[in-house]
């Protein structure tokens, strides 16, 4: 399995992108080389299942889930993973076969603690939190410390706030980009594998930009150029996200412009975004995967330039500090869905510590944005709003 992995990893990096994720077949072959791991491999057994299995219901996540779980349950064992570590590691798989563990364990004397750490921090529970709830109810100090954790919003206040000042590089691109430049359709048949389907974005020569390969491979030499200067790099655009709407679209954004997801592999999330105009849906998608995506004049914005917003302010200011746009967000929640990983992230935490509050008969919470609510002009509304 290594060996074949390993060749895998080099045709990967040959095009500059990372192996893919692996599959159930391998972490089942995984599974086994950890039990009896090779001399000199132990580091990158590790790494493998720690880092390149897909979190949540994949067929992958399955297999991994079932070794840690029997693990902690002494059903299976390996010289480099404890049960203290497998729990940890059920907890960076972000819901769904690891929850069902990680609650059984909140009543265990040696790993409670433990298994409690990683559930403040997980949002994908569904009705696992009733399971909770109960053992709070029965007086289980582990599951009161996880409701209580859900209840006072640590899996959101746990993360930084949107920084005052942003300092970044610019990617603009001029004129207008809509989804099939940034994912385009004879490319579908690679849109699931992210990182190999992100280097066709903006594969067509155009103002500014310049592909490795015309037709076929788009300007990531460019992108790379500016992120060695060291400052995360926003895509700016004229206007930005029209046409159909495609999640790939942002994906392929978010390779290069992202950030890296713990535990997730070959997806990132984040980035910032400006557009003179950005269409809806694609703004939408964006909002989704956490990124700092907002509208601005960006005529005073070029290539390569070096810009500090300010989101507070509402303001892109030059390195000499002169003010070159100012904007309004859509939303002041926009700050924190940023801060919580993204729309879906924050919709689906403030719904867990809603449920949390209301068990433990708490007020609601007043930690997190609310929207504003539009004025009523009298005009109605039309049949598709």
């Amino acid at each position: 399995m290594l060996e074949a992995y390993r060749i895998h990893v080099a045709e990967r990096a040959a095009l500059n992108i990372p192996p893919k994720p692996l599959k159930a077949d391998q972490v089942a072959e995984l599974v086994e080389l950890l039990k009896n791991p090779p001399a000199g491999e132990e580091d990158y057994l590790l790494d493998l299942i720690s880092n390149r299995v897909p979190p949540g219901v994949d067929e992958a996540a399955y297999v991994k889930a079932g070794f840690l779980s029997a693990i902690v349950k002494g059903e299976a064992s390996s010289p480099l993973i404890d049960k203290l570590s497998a729990v940890k590691l059920l907890g960076n798989m972000h819901g769904g076969y690891n929850i069902e563990t990680l609650v059984s364990q909140l009543t265990d004397a040696e790993l409670g603690a433990a298994a409690a750490a990683e559930l403040k921090h997980t949002l994908l529970v569904f009705e696992a939190f009733h399971d909770v709830a109960e053992l709070a109810k029965s007086g289980n100090q582990n599951a009161r410390d996880v409701m209580q954790s859900w209840a006072e919003g640590e899996w959101f206040t746990s993360q930084p706030e949107v920084p005052e000042s942003i300092k970044v590089s610019v990617f603009k691109v001029t004129g207008e980009t809509n989804t099939d430049d940034l994912s385009p359709a004879p490319d579908a048949w690679s849109r699931p594998d992210i990182p190999l389907h992100a280097l066709a974005m903006y594969k067509m020569t155009r103002d500014g930009l310049v592909p490795k390969e015309h037709g076929v491979t788009g300007p990531m030499d460019q992108i790379l150029q500016l992120q060695e200067k060291g400052l995360p790099v926003a895509l700016v655009g004229d206007v930005v996200g029209t046409g159909s709407s495609r999640k790939s679209a942002t994906n392929s954004v978010l390779w290069y412009f992202g950030e890296e997801m713990d535990g997730v592999p070959n997806k990132k999330s984040g980035g910032i975004c400006i557009g003179g105009n950005v269409a809806p849906i694609f703004y939408n998608t964006m909002e989704d995967a956490g990124a700092l995506v907002f509208e601005a004049p960006v005529e005073k914005l070029g290539m390569g330039d070096v810009i500090e917003i300010r989101p507070y302010d509402g303001k892109i200011l030059s390195e000499s500090g002169e003010v070159l746009s100012e904007f309004t967000l859509k939303s002041d929640v926009l700050l924190d869905e940023v801060r919580a990983g993204g729309r879906i992230n924050l919709i689906i935490g403030r719904g867990l510590t809603t449920r949390a509050r209301e068990a433990l008969g708490l007020p609601p919470s007043d930690l997190f944005r609310k929207p504003e609510q539009p004025d009523d002009t009298g005009k109605g509304f039309t049949l598709a709003q």
